[in-house]
């Protein structure tokens, strides 16, 4: 059977020895607490990105040339921990072998493993969180490696920043750094630039960017798990990425908690739009 590659370029851009990027999916739903359907993200994805436009205006290059070699599932869903560890190894590997690494999921849980992974690989790791939520439960329903603890690691072992927040318990205050934290309140009612800027001082220069797709707001993006009103919206959050991948240097990233409706296809092409638009500003960083 022909291997499949990414947004359907041809073979010769999808070879791994050549390919700068390795795609990882990771179709895990297992700790979701309300809609299902994480777990179908990933072929979402990729279908989605298989009828899109190549070319990209903003930066005039077609970036799929640098080589996005698409890796093997990571299956693995006998536990949380178990999943987190499967992910933990194949993103270790690909750090190994100088790639940019990059996940498509699945809930947020699977962020986890890959931040553990380029914390150890840099280890003056900047994680900039877009999200809804603030994921930052040290525990919960059990397990560690919940979708709702998934940055609760980060938040003691890396420099993290979260952005777009406006949903939380409030057992999280504690784990919460507010100095580091720009609500989506705020980031509305602030210039953009303002409040970009503070986010970039912040950032080391090595930065994994994580980006739960309910970060944005449910009019750009609805099919996720659990949307919330007021979020991010597309523009705004191509600034601040832009801003972040053209100062810094982006080790790694992921996309996460897309939850396809067969009825609803807009949201599944902007998710493949995204991980598109970042591996543009990547590869052309002084536009």
């Amino acid at each position: 059977m022909e291997k499949r590659v990414f947004a359907g370029v041809p073979e010769a851009f999808g070879g791994y020895d050549k390919a700068k990027v390795v795609l990882i999916p990771v179709p895990y739903d297992g700790t979701s607490t309300w809609v299902k359907g994480a777990d179908k993200g990933p072929e979402a994805f990729l279908n989605a990105a298989e009828n899109m436009e190549l070319y990209d205006i903003e930066t005039d290059s077609e970036v799929y040339e640098q080589g996005v070699f698409l890796a093997d599932p990571v299956l693995e869903n006998a536990s949380p921990e178990s999943m987190t560890a499967a992910v933990k190894a194949a993103v270790s590997k690909g750090i190994q072998d100088e790639k940019l690494v990059s996940l498509f999921g699945g809930e947020h849980s699977i962020s986890i493993g890959s931040i553990q992974a380029h914390k150890e690989a840099f280890p003056n790791l900047t994680v900039l969180q877009i999200d809804a939520h603030a994921d930052l439960r040290p525990s919960y329903h059990g397990s560690e490696c919940n979708h709702a603890c998934a940055l609760h690691w980060a938040s003691k072992n890396t420099n993290l920043i979260q952005v777009g927040i406006r949903s939380m318990d409030i057992s999280e205050k504690e784990h919460m750094d507010y100095g580091k934290t720009f609500f989506a309140q705020t980031c509305h009612e602030q210039d953009d630039q303002e409040w970009m800027d503070r986010v970039l001082e912040l950032c080391t220069e090595d930065v994994y960017i994580t980006i739960d797709l309910d970060g944005f707001d449910p009019s750009v993006l609805p099919s996720t798990g659990t949307p919330e009103p007021g979020g991010l919206h597309w523009y705004q959050t191509l600034r601040l990425l832009k801003s972040v991948i053209e100062k810094r240097r982006l080790v790694g990233f992921d996309i996460v908690e897309l939850a396809p409706n067969p009825e609803e296809k807009a949201s599944d092409f902007v998710a493949s739009k995204l991980y598109y638009k970042i591996l543009s500003y990547h590869f052309n960083p002084h536009l």
